[in-house]
């Protein structure tokens, strides 16, 4: 694809508006960079990118640089129904996202995983064990190194693996991972998407221009996701914590198993660190990944017998008079509570935060046979407590602080307290990184 003298803008200058700015400058494009925030804001970023041949548009936007460029690049922070976008899209300008400009410069095979919790653990680990069994990798997209920075980079590499988003889907047109994974759905963004399907139809873009040549790994047990696979073009391979397969890779007793083209190879889990039943499925489809393209069985199993849990998902701070502590801040969504709360009995749990507009009822059973106490923090405490409230003992804390003493006031020996939000984060910290910090502080002051 040659970019030279194209007139190109770049809407939106995060981390991976920058990077998409830069690389384009480095192509010979003519690049123009613009942003709602004004110049004194953006100073590091300006200072980032001074040595380049870039303009930029900052403290507003400007119609014509969109209805004259022959290339649009979206940060995936900006929604699809943005004015000047759908002006653009009218136009007949072309409208990409930064992944799909990467992958058009990527000639390695592409591991691409989307689901509504998992993402993170799933590609780190599958970048791990490609690494492990001597491919060079790259790992980005979502998971914080924006995909263009590796053809910006020039760098050769034989596996590149991707955390890609819903919001990073939405303006691709050919991109095409050789193996996609799509790890679960539930309700999540709906502060951005119309509605719940246009929400499920953005995941399941990922496969959209896969073919018969490539993979697609998908969870056998989660119904949406399953159903929506048995139309897709790409080989099914399913994952299973609850079934037999016969293609695919499940959970056995106490063993994982691989089954492909007649083939079959077993790990057992035993030395696993990466612990609970949500990570039991994110190795699977990160092993399945990586099977696919190459990995052998021994290199990844001794791989996965010393991979530690990432920071702020189900991590495990302390235990304070035999009651255990669990910091899940990472958990804003229903779906990931549920998988937190399957892992324990005896729950004391803390929730509440940002509400995101979904509906707490997914998580009525699981409250009403596993949490023993229910600690309510943040805006959405009304409303969680309207929806779950009647299904065990609760209370409201005015601070995370005050939920922790009460949690821990409440808790028996043999007792789990756990974060696991299901919110975002906003209302009451700078993100979840905050919320998960001011938690384990005030667990470690107990």
């Amino acid at each position: 694809m040659d970019l030279t003298n194209r007139h190109t803008v770049v809407m939106g200058l995060a981390r991976t508006g920058v990077a998409c700015a830069r690389f384009l400058a480095l192509r010979g494009a003519r690049v123009v960079a613009t942003d709602l925030r004004d110049a004194v804001t953006l100073a590091a970023v300006l200072n980032e990118l001074q040595e380049y041949d870039i303009r930029f548009v900052l403290g507003r936007h400007d119609e014509q640089d969109f209805l004259l460029a022959d290339l649009i690049v979206v940060s995936p922070g900006v929604p699809m129904d943005h004015p000047l976008l759908t002006a653009a899209k009218a136009a007949g300008r072309e409208i990409v996202s930064e992944i799909e400009l990467a992958a058009r410069f990527i000639d390695a095979p592409l591991v691409a995983i989307t689901g509504t919790n998992g993402k993170t653990t799933t590609t780190t680990l599958a970048g791990e064990l490609f690494t492990a069994c001597g491919f060079t990798t790259y790992v980005g997209g979502n998971i914080g190194n924006p995909l263009i920075e590796l053809p910006e980079s020039g760098t050769a590499v034989q596996r590149v693996v991707a955390e890609i988003s819903s919001f990073q889907l939405e303006w691709i047109a050919t991109f095409r991972p050789r193996v996609a994974a799509l790890l679960n759905i539930s309700e999540d963004h709906l502060d951005r998407y119309a509605g719940y399907q246009e929400y499920i139809d953005a995941k399941l873009r990922i496969f959209e221009n896969q073919t018969s040549e490539d993979y697609a790994v998908v969870n056998r047990d989660d119904d949406l996701v399953w159903q929506a696979a048995r139309s897709l073009k790409a080989r099914l391979i399913p994952f299973s914590r609850k079934r037999e397969l016969e293609e695919g890779i499940f959970c056995q007793g106490d063993e994982i198993v691989f089954r492909h083209q007649d083939a079959e190879c077993r790990f057992p889990v035993a030395g696993f660190k990466l612990q609970g039943v949500h990570n039991l499925e994110n190795i699977m489809a990160a092993l399945a990944c990586a099977l696919l393209l190459g990995c052998e069985r021994e290199p990844c199993l001794a791989l996965l017998n010393r991979f530690e849990p990432l920071h702020h998902r189900m991590e495990f701070v302390r235990e304070v008079n035999g009651v255990r502590y669990f910091e899940d801040s990472k958990a804003t969504n229903v779906g990931s509570v549920a998988k937190a709360l399957e892992s324990f009995d005896n729950i004391t749990l803390i929730a509440g935060g940002k509400d995101k507009g979904g509906s707490y009822a997914p998580l009525a059973e699981l409250v009403r046979s596993r949490v023993r106490q229910l600690v309510l923090i943040g805006e959405a405490a009304d409303r969680i407590a309207a929806e779950l409230g009647s299904l065990t003992a609760t209370c409201k804390a005015a601070s995370l602080e005050e939920a922790v003493a009460l949690a821990a006031a409440r808790s028996r020996p043999g007792g789990v307290v756990l974060l696991s939000p299901a919110c975002s984060s906003f209302d009451m910290f700078r993100d979840y990184e905050e919320r998960a910090q001011r938690f384990i502080a005030a667990v470690k002051a107990l």
